[in-house]
Order: C-alpha cells, then sequence, then structure tokens
C-alpha cells in the first residue's frame, strides 16, 4: 500500500508530547508537511512549527488555523489528539472539572474541525483521525469522567463522519489501550507503590505490556494516508487485544 504523505499538510493538535509528538514525527517520517497546535511551543525533536492556542479558546483556534493555511497553502489531514485525562468515580469529580474534561476532549474536536472544515474541503486527500480511547468501549474502574468524554469522541467522529462523508473528507479515531505517555507516568509517580501500578495497567493488556506512542502514531498514519481512501467511520482499537480479548486468568 502507498502510505505517501508528500505533498500534504498536517496538523496535530496537543502535539508537544505522547501520541501527538510520536504521529508528528511518523507523519513526518511519511512526508507530510507536518504542523502543531499546542498550549504551549513545546520542544520537540526534531522541531515542527507550532501554532500556540488552547482548544478550548475559539478565537486562538481559529486564528491559529488560518495561520497554518496562510502559511503552508493548505491543510489536508487533522489529527484531533489534545485531551485530558481524569480519575475517579462520578462522585470523585466536581463540576467544573466535568466541565473542563469534555470542554477539551469533545467541545475541543468540534472547535478545531469546524475551524478547518473550509480548507479540508478544498483538499483532494482530506482526512479527520481522532484520539479515542479503550475507554470507549470498555468499562474501567475510576474512570467515570474520562470514559465519559472518550464515549463522545467515538460518537461524534460516526457522526462527523456521515455528515462529511459526501464531501470527500474521511473521519476516523483511534482507541488506544494504556499508552505510556507523561499523564500515564503522572499516575505512576502519585501511586503508593508505583511497581505495583505499572504491573496492574500493563497487565490490562492482554500482550502484558503498555501501549507505547509510536504504535498509536503508525494507525494514526494509516488512517491519514491517501491509501486508506475507502475507510471513514471507523474506530482501530490499538489495545493489545483489550477490548476483544478474554484471557484465562
Amino acid at each position: 500500500m502507498n502510505e505517501d504523505l508528500t505533498g500534504l499538510v498536517a496538523v496535530i493538535t496537543g502535539g508537544g508530547s505522547g501520541i501527538g509528538a510520536a504521529t508528528a514525527r511518523e507523519l513526518a517520517r511519511r512526508g507530510a508537511t507536518v504542523t502543531v497546535i499546542d498550549r504551549t511551543a513545546p520542544e520537540t525533536d526534531p522541531p515542527f512549527p507550532t501554532y500556540v492556542a488552547d482548544v478550548t479558546d475559539g478565537a486562538a483556534v481559529s486564528a491559529a488555523i488560518d495561520a497554518i493555511a496562510r502559511d503552508h497553502g493548505s491543510i489536508d489531514i487533522l489529527v484531533n489528539n489534545a485531551g485530558v485525562g481524569a480519575a475517579g468515580t462520578v462522585a470523585d469529580n466536581d463540576a467544573d472539572q466535568w466541565r473542563q474534561v469534555l470542554d477539551v476532549n469533545v467541545v475541543g474536536i468540534a472547535r478545531v474541525t469546524a475551524a478547518a472544515l473550509p480548507y479540508l474541503q478544498q483538499s483532494p486527500s482530506a482526512a479527520i483521525v481522532n484520539t479515542c480511547s479503550i475507554a470507549a468501549h470498555v468499562g474501567l474502574p475510576q474512570r467515570a469522567l474520562y470514559s465519559a468524554s472518550k464515549g463522545a469522541v467515538l460518537a461524534l467522529t460516526r457522526a462527523m463522519a456521515a455528515d462529511h462523508v459526501g464531501e470527500g473528507i474521511r473521519v476516523n479515531c483511534v482507541s488506544p489501550g494504556t499508552v505510556n505517555t507523561p499523564w500515564v507516568q503522572r499516575l505512576l509517580e502519585a501511586a503508593e507503590d508505583p511497581a505495583a501500578e505499572l504491573a496492574r495497567l500493563s497487565a490490562r493488556q492482554p500482550t502484558g505490556r503498555l501501549v507505547e506512542p509510536e504504535e498509536v502514531a503508525q494507525a494514526i498514519a494509516y488512517l491519514a494516508a491517501p491509501a486508506s481512501g475507502w475507510i471513514t467511520g471507523t474506530a482501530l482499537s490499538v489495545d493489545g487485544g483489550m477490548r476483544e480479548l478474554r484471557m484465562p486468568s
């Protein structure tokens, strides 16, 4: 399959670390012109043009998207990756935290996509990939708010795919398992027994280890490539079998 992205301009939100940074590197390796939208200018290796904006700020998002299109001539690929985590049951997160997580994880996708649509509609190879989660598909303990937000991302992905398939814009999402990201590392650092917590999180995947950001980036790049032109409205699991396999204990 031809997965070459040469000549395509990609925008990655939350591209400064973790899955976003790995995706930036992978899309660039395949030939795309990569740009990043992040709240701060990250120090990535290699560096990518970064447009500072918070996805909860509609004016800043619109300005960043317009600047990317002006500076690079088009927008062909949008990776909606910016997100925040939350731990706890429904009794543990207050109303402000619910508003914040949903604003970033769900409404943030809508804001960025709405701003990018006029440019994506002009592209012959338009693709949107949203970062979802295994939490949208299975019930995880202590992840009520986070799961609710990612369930909404899954539904939003399918609705967007239906809305824009006639315009030639494909919309898909990836659903990672537990990924070795800075957020997960912070959870481990805060645990009473980090080694035991790492073992527990690793054991949730039938493969017995955390998913690496580069593995998720490979899936995002696959869905973004013109070679995947017949794939839309799909959630691609990158979870070490967590969603579908039931292993003997």
